[in-house]
């Protein structure tokens, strides 16, 4: 199928949509981003997504696309022609294509910024074969730059840990900084202990995830403790439970943790539950 995607106002045949060579998030990765689930053709969790996205472009000093405001519109009509019952809608904002390349920030009021936006069609999102049985996660080092708060499209060292992941036969890292665990390679992190969830608490060092939250809110309403703080990896081997949150994943339960078995090697009860309990609740929401 050829998509059809969203270019600086346009709707396009993913074919005929183009980029200059000269785009900021090109040529310097200045460019930020945010992926919303689809469930049922309706977006999961979109005004969440739309906050961090206009905190990001102000962290960044970064001006708005004309067509911000036009952005629910524009998820929803990209969802209806592409036909998407399950998947996920990506937006990128970049700093625009000015005329030459340049670390000095281009003028706004003569470079626009650049919007794109096109889905990718998952059948099965929710459903996910991965959740069933849960996935292994190995550590690595935390080489990031310092303002992960930030969705930039800087994901060279996430890639990275993809494939070192993938190289150690397991699904995903766990990215480690002054000997705590900061977050996944592209989710955050947590572990469950008894009854108690311990995730690290929002800074600059994570990503203030917005799955992160709803699932946060649903714990503590289902009557389960919340720790936010740091933790160690040994913490999390030591663990009953261990489970990652992303608007992709949504709760993915881990299951081994670099080599060390997590309970019986199967999904945990707790991560299970609040994934039913995430899915639930955010279709009931989803506009």
């Amino acid at each position: 199928m050829n998509r059809t995607v969203y270019v600086n106002g346009e709707y396009l045949p993913e074919d005929e949509a183009k980029v200059s060579i000269f785009d900021r998030a090109f040529l310097m990765a200045d460019g930020v981003y945010e992926v919303t689930s689809v469930l049922g053709g309706k977006l999961i969790d979109f005004e969440g997504h739309l906050a961090r996205l206009d905190r990001s472009l102000i962290e960044l000093d970064m001006p708005k696309p004309p067509a911000f405001d036009d952005l629910l519109e524009i998820h929803r009509e990209l969802v209806r022609v592409n036909e998407i019952e399950e998947g996920l809608v990506y937006l990128q904002i970049t700093r625009g294509a000015p005329a030459d390349r340049d670390f000095a920030f281009p003028d706004p009021e003569t470079t626009p910024a650049t919007l794109v936006l096109f889905t990718q069609n998952k059948p099965g999102l929710a459903n996910s074969a991965a959740a069933q049985k849960g996935i292994k996660v190995i550590s690595i080092e935390d080489v990031r730059w310092g303002r992960r708060d930030i969705k930039t499209v800087q994901l060279l060292y996430p890639s990275m840990g993809k494939m070192m992941a993938k190289k150690a036969g397991a699904d995903d890292a766990w990215m480690v900084q002054d000997g705590h665990v900061t977050e996944g390679t592209s989710n955050n992190a947590y572990f469950i202990k008894g009854n108690t969830i311990v995730t690290r608490a929002l800074s600059n060092d994570i990503l203030h995830g917005i799955t992160r939250a709803a699932v946060l809110r649903f714990a503590k309403e289902a009557q389960m403790q919340v720790e936010e703080r740091n933790f160690t990896i040994d913490e999390a081997k030591d663990a009953d439970e261990a489970f990652i949150t992303s608007a992709s994943t949504f709760v993915m339960p881990v299951v081994e943790i670099d080599g060390v078995t997590l309970g019986d090697g199967t999904p945990g009860a707790r991560a299970q539950r609040l994934r039913e309990i995430y899915l639930e609740e955010s279709r009931k929401a989803a506009i």
